[in-house]
């Protein structure tokens, strides 16, 4: 288990003018690893993780202990998809309505083409060939979505919001109030291939993805009231803050003369670490690398014996490593002064 025993944070803290603080915040979508079907001939000698705001990358290096070649499904599951309410965003890094993440892999240095399964879920319902009769496209988020669910007959729209598939909203785009049909169902896409591992050898897998980066505008940290607020006990879990970075934090504040939060935006990353836990064994050689981006950002994780190895970069090593905990990153970004 990744215990709470570090926080770090940059150097620089200038005082900075900060806006009032802002409650628009974007969700992040919570991605993770390969996941392959158990096997225990095949164990896994290191696993490489570089996360960062710009992208996630993930080298493993197995090895098939047996004198047989042994083939496995490698399933990669992008994370659900679905648009609760018209006030809810979620932050999606492409427009790619199969490929959100932009994601791709490669096996011994050479790229792998691998197959895709978009499904679509309303009230536990797979509604897939429902939508796929009617022309409308999976993506929820696009507004290609919508715009089909707005071309359909009227008829249609009460079926459609029934089953749990949409919603009825009102809004205006420039011609008065008129109502529209908004996606309300989840869609789950997952990119597969079967791997062979070849005998006696090793085998190497390497991943990567933009991530979903949450954000906030102002981060509500640092503001007198915020150890009181329901959201924050839920942070201090999820991002181990210590003692040094909410000092940080709450200096920035008062060197800016804010009134509420500190002087920062908030980048947040959302990774499930533990579903990759079907190999033989342990990970024999675990690194975990997070990359902040900018020296003056504030970062925060759960993590034991972290080191700096740059001045964005924070590195943690495990041997033996079964995880059990998923992990999430706190980046607090400088607002500049205006």
């Amino acid at each position: 288990m990744l215990k709470p025993t570090i926080a770090l944070l940059a150097a620089g803290l200038a005082a900075a003018a900060a806006p009032a603080l802002a409650n628009d915040s974007t969700a992040e979508l919570a991605a993770g690893g390969l996941i392959f079907v158990r096997n225990d001939n095949v164990e896994m000698r290191s696993e490489d993780l570089l996360i960062s705001t710009k992208e996630i990358q993930v080298r493993y290096r197995f090895f098939n202990k047996s004198d047989k070649n042994v083939t496995v499904l490698v399933a990669f599951p992008m994370p659900e998809i679905k648009v609760d309410g018209p006030d809810v965003s979620i932050s999606v890094p492409t427009e790619d309505p199969v490929n959100p993440l932009a994601f791709a892999t490669s096996v011994n240095g050479k790229p792998v083409t691998t197959k895709v399964e978009q499904r679509v879920y309303a009230f536990g319902l797979d509604r897939t060939q429902l939508l796929r009769d009617l022309g409308i496209p999976l993506a929820p988020h696009l507004q290609a979505a919508s715009e089909a669910l707005d071309k359909l007959p009227r008829a249609k729209w009460d079926e459609l919001i029934r089953i749990g598939l949409a919603e009825l909203e009102q809004y205006d785009v420039g011609k008065g109030m008129e109502d529209h049909l908004a996606p309300r169902w989840a869609l789950q896409t997952t990119f597969y291939w079967e791997q062979t591992f070849a005998a006696k050898a090793e085998t190497v897998v390497e991943h990567r993805y933009k991530p979903s980066v949450g954000g906030s505008v102002q981060t509500a940290l640092g503001s007198p009231t915020a150890a009181q607020e329901d959201w924050y006990d839920d942070y201090q879990t999820k991002y181990c803050l210590e003692k040094e970075f909410l000092t940080a934090v709450e200096r920035a504040r008062r060197e800016a003369r804010g009134q509420h939060g500190a002087p920062y935006s908030e980048e947040r990353i959302a990774y499930i670490l533990k579903t990759g836990a079907n190999w033989a064994g342990p990970i024999k050689e675990f690194r975990l690398v997070v990359d902040k981006g900018d020296p003056e950002s504030l970062v925060s994780f759960c993590g034991e014996d972290v080191k700096r190895i740059s001045p964005t970069r924070f590195e943690m090593k495990k041997t033996d490593f079964t995880p059990d905990d998923d992990f999430a990153v706190l980046i607090l970004k400088r607002i500049p002064k205006k």
